[in-house]
């Protein structure tokens, strides 16, 4: 019996034993494939870490300014306002005696401030910041990293990339950013913003690059460069650096609605510039006097292109260099002077920044065929900008919309030019939520002809969209009614 018993024991022992080693040789295999999985992942993701950029903000904390500014306005004009035109009560109370009073009392002057920022370019002291920093401003203050202050003067602004060049005394050697180049900027790219957002100095915040090329509707050069890097009011005018510690850029915009969102204008616009902005205080731009559109893939088709880049000319200027060299409606600008031209904003920018009496050569395909012509850059008057603008984008509608030319109803065998023709349709806009698109003829607005585009636009400011706005479309061989609402 005490045998049996001790060979039962003997037993469970070995089982025990065998069951033992079972487990660990287990485990000890997981673990080596956990072990080497997380080695691969080490090896893949994490073999160099996220990066840190301490050692950069200490090289160019010195460069970076604080700007300060005040700015002059007078209050409200107290007569214009209790008996001017649009007050119902004028004729009940006439200008007297409250108007005569009323008249007499001078205008109270208020001061406002602002805050932005701004990096010193060289060792003399020159600064570049935003236009809408300094504009208007009857003093600007600088402070520099050291907490010392200088009063400073505008030397060159320009409104249309919103870029300003001002100037310190500090009398003394002060230390500079080193330009980058934002052409070589890749999507994904890491950048650092420094700057004084809502009044806090030196504040750095970090992202990527989100995209490049950006128009948003801030002027006719639109170029900007997207970050997610935090960018606040009160940064505008700072610099955005790469990883090297160059400035690639000059943080301009940031979307109210959106967070996450910020937008530097290409340090090399800045680059481009500031010669001018040194020795004329301002910045002459070439013209060639086309007016453009969009190619859009409706376009494309009708006109017999493969692609839906370049930019359209629309409308040719009286006695302008385009003229001169022969350019006509109807043809695609594809190239300028050996630069390819994908997107239709990317011609204004290069035509801009041409050096004036220059000759330029521009590859354009007209009836199919691929041509080169050569123009004459003349320089870019006021007068010049404001005939030969873009169509805008009927902002409360989100379309662009232009007039029937006799090259567009060629290509597109529209016999009747009354009318205009829709070549844009915004995302999530109210025209696109109607069905609206690009190639449409708009040619009735709210039972009202609409024959050009004058009249599109005296129709849709008396038009109420909150009513909804009723259009007659033509599309192709088809034509019906759709509504416009909010």
């Amino acid at each position: 019996m005490k045998s049996k018993r001790l060979y039962i024991t003997v037993f469970f022992l070995i089982c025990t034993v065998f069951v033992f080693a079972y487990v660990k040789g287990k485990l000890t295999t997981e673990e080596t494939w956990f072990d080497a999985n997380r080695a691969n992942v080490k090896n893949v993701a994490f073999d160099k870490g996220l990066p840190s950029f301490s050692d950069l903000v200490k090289t160019v904390k010195p460069s970076i300014v604080n700007i300060s500014t005040t700015t002059v306005i007078k209050g409200p004009d107290l007569h214009e306002r209790f008996f001017g035109p649009s007050n119902p009560f004028r004729d009940f109370f006439g200008d007297e005696p409250f108007g005569r009073f009323f008249g007499d009392m001078p205008r109270r002057e208020f001061k406002q401030r602002s805050l932005g920022s701004g990096f010193v370019i060289d060792r003399e002291g020159f600064i570049l910041t935003n236009n809408h920093v300094i504009e208007k401003a009857q003093s600007i203050k600088v402070k520099l990293s050291d907490g010392k202050e200088f009063d400073a003067t505008v030397v060159g602004k320009d409104a249309k990339t919103d870029i300003a060049l001002i100037k310190i005394n500090a009398k003394h050697n002060l230390s500079a950013v080193v330009f980058g180049d934002s052409d070589k900027l890749e999507v994904g790219d890491w950048v650092v913003a420094i700057g004084n957002p809502f009044g806090l100095e030196h504040t750095v915040t970090a992202g990527i690059v989100s995209a490049k090329g950006r128009v948003i509707g801030a002027g006719p050069y639109d170029d900007f460069i997207q970050t997610d890097a935090s960018i606040n009011p009160g940064n505008s005018g700072g610099p955005l650096f790469n990883l090297k510690g160059d400035v690639v850029g000059i943080n301009t915009a940031i979307v109210s609605s959106g967070q996450g969102i910020g937008f530097a204008i290409p340090i090399n616009i800045a680059k481009n510039l500031l010669s001018q902005l040194k020795s004329k205080g301002k910045v002459v731009r070439g013209w060639i006097g086309v007016i453009i559109q969009k190619v859009t893939p409706e376009i494309a088709k009708n006109f017999g292109l493969q692609e839906s880049d370049g930019a359209l000319v629309s409308d040719v200027m009286e006695q302008s260099p385009a003229e001169k060299a022969g350019i006509k409606t109807g043809d695609v600008i594809i190239s300028y002077n050996g630069k390819t031209i994908k997107e239709m904003d990317t011609l204004p920018r290069l035509v801009g920044s041409t050096e004036i009496g220059k000759k330029v050569k521009l590859g354009i395909i007209r009836d199919g065929k691929k041509i080169e012509v050569e123009v004459v850059i003349e320089e870019l008057k006021e007068e010049a900008l404001q005939a030969s603008k873009k169509p805008e984008i009927e902002k409360d509608f989100g379309l662009v919309v232009q007039n029937i030319t006799s090259e567009i109803a060629k290509h597109l065998n529209i016999k009747d030019r009354r009318g205009v023709i829709v070549t844009d349709v915004q995302p999530g806009s109210a025209a696109q939520d109607a069905d609206i698109r690009s190639g449409d003829i708009i040619n009735e607005i709210n039972r009202r002809p609409v024959r050009n585009i004058n009249d599109f636009r005296d129709t849709m400011k008396k038009a109420n969209i909150k009513e909804g706005i009723v259009i007659h479309i033509k599309r192709e061989n088809i034509a019906f009614y759709t509504v416009l609402r909010e």
